[in-house]
């Protein structure tokens, strides 16, 4: 699997979730699994026992662009899991390319990734290990989809090997022009696409590549998979993924239990689970305590945990806040993201400070304590590939109100207080007043205990964990491996 981000060595989102998890649960069920990522200057090869790395490499792009590199490796998941459980992982190491600690954002952000992938190719041809399938995620890896499809089709090593491409967020595709780009990442003109000609004008597309070249293409889940597919939210795609027919499936990711599980959270002030959730009380009186709110066991405490941007929705929430301050809840919220959000948290908070506390930033820890303490999860997204976050908050005994779309719909179900079925508080228009129905139908439900309680323990036994999406992934790569034969090239 090649990844520009894996938990926990580099995160910005939900990719690095995925990269993080799955290949431990395929590698609990049998397979042998390799992870390569890009060694950033914030992984502290000590933190992580990577073995220190050998150097001596040199990756050649085009243009005569060659940079020396080393491998830094080691050993994914806990020290006290079985060492054939425990995928490899290998850091590509080159201070001039990889050396700031940022992941994305650097002006020669295409260079860095094309050298990434070439590097983790070249790891596989040095070491002799001739893998059954490239994993590539997301536009950053795309390239070498490419490569495999192209430039190393009639390399022995390589002519077995099948491609799967995932595509974890349509809307970053990673576009590029000019010579000196399509030099490094040895694409000619007799190899641009169709789409690229008519939609991008002549630039390449990454995405656009992983899409058509890759032997099996995935999303995060089903519902994204069918919305991406048409012109309304195919971001310029839409064609091409309808032209792939059933290469492209939609498997819905899951969530790392061992992880996420509030019977041995460290981060918590108190354990529980689902058959003795009692204990979730005092999570949320400690979590009250810490943000300064009101001590109030009776008030439905709301959790935001996410990017404060208008793709999750925080744009219509910052229009109703008060109104759902006035119905008597409270929020926790954490995250960053669009200033003007931002400022519209900051103003109710200061307004009423001991039923709305915010911080601005991220800290794994206390984002546990707000899925543990709250009583509902606010996730109303524009658009959510997958989304997490909902899953994390069911686990931790936390009912989400959610928009349906992507893996929202496919996670969390309405609630019907007359059947008391349902996981969650589920709203279909994008606007405020829809977002605003949505908690208000949650906080009366709220009101009745029992009810209530019946919810929590429903969501609680929902299984999000990786086992079953691991046996689709299995299953998907033995087509990809198909396909390859088949195909041929």
């Amino acid at each position: 699997m090649l990844s520009a981000e894996v938990a926990p060595y580099a995160k910005v989102g939900g990719l690095a979730d995925v990269v993080g998890s799955l290949p431990l649960a395929l590698a609990a069920s049998g397979h042998e699994v390799v992870v390569a990522m890009p060694r950033y200057g914030a992984i502290d090869p000590h933190r992580y026992a990577l073995d220190p790395p050998t150097h001596g490499f040199m990756v050649t792009l085009g243009w005569g662009t060659s940079h020396g590199f080393g491998f830094f490796t080691g050993r994914m998941g806990a020290d006290d899991l079985p060492e054939s459980t425990r995928p490899r992982i290998i850091f590509a190491d080159n201070t001039l390319l990889f050396g700031a600690p940022q992941i994305y954002g650097l002006p020669y952000e295409h260079e860095r990734f094309f050298f990434f992938c070439r590097a983790a190719l070249q790891w596989c041809t040095e070491n002799g290990w001739r893998p059954d399938i490239v994993h590539c995620h997301d536009w950053h890896t795309a390239i070498a989809v490419h490569w495999l499809r192209y430039t190393m089709q009639w390399d022995r090593f390589w002519d077995q090997t099948a491609t799967v491409f995932t595509i974890h967020n349509l809307a970053y595709q990673g576009i590029f022009g000019g010579d000196y780009l399509f030099g490094l990442a040895d694409i000619n003109g007799t190899q641009m696409l169709p789409i690229e000609y008519a939609r991008f004008a002549g630039a390449a597309n990454p995405m656009a590549r992983g899409i058509v070249e890759a032997d099996i293409v995935n999303t995060v889940s089903p519902t994204y998979h069918d919305e991406i597919r048409t012109p309304e939210s195919g971001e310029g795609l839409d064609t091409i993924l309808r032209e792939r027919g059933d290469a492209f499936v939609g498997i819905l990711n899951g969530i790392d239990e061992a992880i996420w599980n509030p019977a041995t959270d460290g981060a918590l002030a108190a354990h529980y689970d689902a058959g003795n959730p009692a204990a979730k009380a005092e999570d949320k009186a400690a979590l009250q305590h810490e943000l300064g709110l009101d001590a109030d066991p009776h008030a439905p405490l709301i959790g935001v945990v996410s990017r404060l941007v208008e793709q999750k929705g925080f744009d219509l929430v910052a229009r109703i806040a008060d109104w759902i301050v006035d119905q008597g809840a409270q929020f926790a919220v954490l995250g960053t993201g669009d200033p003007m959000i931002e400022n519209e948290f900051r103003r109710v908070a200061a307004a009423r400070p001991q039923r709305v506390a915010v911080h601005l930033g991220f800290d794994a820890r206390q984002a546990a304590r707000i899925y543990a303490g709250s009583d509902l999860f606010l996730m109303p997204s524009r658009f959510e590939p997958c989304g997490l976050g909902q899953m994390i908050a069911m686990r931790y005994g936390t009912i989400p109100i959610v928009r349906r779309t992507g893996g929202l719909a496919d996670t969390v179900t309405d609630y019907d207080p007359r059947a008391r079925v349902g996981t969650g508080f589920v709203f279909d228009s994008y606007d405020p007043d829809a977002c605003f129905a949505a908690v208000a139908r949650a906080l009366e439900a709220y009101r009745d205990p029992a009810a209530w309680n019946l919810l929590v323990s429903r969501a609680m036994t929902r299984d999000f964990s990786w086992a079953a999406s691991a046996r689709r992934y299995a299953a998907l790569y033995e087509r990809a491996v198909v396909s390859r034969h088949y195909s041929g090239v």
